[in-house]
């Protein structure tokens, strides 16, 4: 099976601000980009992106998950680029174009459709390093997806990093490529070193984000997590996951969250955690591994409370449950 988000529907639809105003929507072949080689966004990462999904209902109708709360958030990318300014409706329009004209594409739950805005400034100017793409490029790109537990969901390993940020503290609630590319080198090297799956940026001891990924901390009946501020992305699932636990008398508790605690509270037995995304919804963590000792969270092993939180939000997903806070629009 081919690996997850690798696989495309053949047409995407974009649109062009041309420097003075957008140009209308239109299908163009999915396998390619006509970019200038001195586009804004390939010197200056003039570019940011989302990731939602949809999925088939069991009466055959197709739902997209939070659709509002990603456009929201990716027009906050955009102003903080400073790319040029695009109607979220406009966005939300495109969207759903795309996923009725692929509606019959769509699979059954657990797969779905990932859908991927993207929104880059291609104005042609390697002057600008200090300014501001005057012309950009928006498109919505699809992929079906399968389960992204289909090998068998088992707990992770982290690294935690103390002495470096996953990117620029002002940008990491802006949801851009480059941020990504930042925490490529300790990730991969923390696989090399450590067997890890992913770092766990906690600079000068304050617990953020993994490199794709939230971070939750689960202690009994309490949810940890940091509070939101500049320095980490917003993540549209990991409000929904606060929002579910919430619902059911769990406290939430969104404040800072050091390593010392972090490991004082792992050791207890139940403790549990947890990374949060789009494309895994919820995943395990069983391991962390700080300054080359290993910590094991609660059994090491994925733990009950977070299996059901996640399969609390696939159902609501899925349309096995009700809807109770309107998270799903229909196409």
């Amino acid at each position: 099976m081919s690996s997850f988000g690798s696989v495309f529907l053949p047409e995407m639809i974009s649109a062009v601000f041309d420097g003075s105003e957008w140009q209308a929507p239109e299908w163009v072949p999915s396998d390619r980009l006509t970019l200038h080689p001195g586009a804004h966004v390939l010197h200056y990462s003039s570019t940011c992106f989302e990731g939602l999904k949809a999925f088939r209902q069991p009466d055959g109708r197709i739902a997209i998950f939070r659709m509002d709360q990603n456009i929201a958030r990716m027009a906050q990318s955009s102003h903080l680029l400073y790319l040029p300014e695009f109607e979220p409706q406009a966005l939300a329009d495109m969207i759903t174009t795309a996923v009725s004209r692929y509606a019959d594409e769509i699979p059954t739950p657990p797969e779905s459709l990932y859908i991927r805005p993207t929104h880059m400034g291609t104005e042609p100017c390697i002057g600008k390093a200090a300014a501001p793409s005057l012309q950009s490029l928006l498109f919505v790109l699809l992929s079906p997806v399968g389960d992204y537990f289909a090998g068998g969901a088992k707990a992770l390993r982290l690294l935690v990093e103390q002495s470096a940020a996953r990117c620029a503290p002002h940008m990491g609630m802006v949801k851009s490529g480059g941020n990504y590319a930042s925490a490529m080198h300790p990730t991969m090297e923390a696989r090399k070193q450590f067997n890890a799956d992913q770092v766990l940026f906690a600079p000068g001891g304050d617990v953020q984000e993994t490199g794709a990924a939230n971070f939750l901390l689960i202690d009994g009946n309490e949810i940890i997590t940091k509070a939101l501020d500049s320095s980490f992305l917003h993540g549209v699932t990991r409000s929904s996951i606060l929002t579910l636990a919430r619902d059911r008398g769990m406290t939430v508790s969104e404040r800072e969250l050091t390593v010392a605690e972090l490991v004082e509270r792992a050791s207890k037995p139940g403790c549990e955690a947890a990374l949060s995304g789009t494309a895994a919804v919820l995943t395990s963590v069983g391991t962390l591994i700080i300054d080359g000792e290993e910590h094991t969270i609660g059994s090491g092993e994925p733990g009950p409370v977070v299996q059901s939180l996640r399969e609390e939000l696939n159902n609501i997903q899925w349309g096995k449950t009700e809807d109770r806070h309107g998270w799903l629009t229909y196409v």
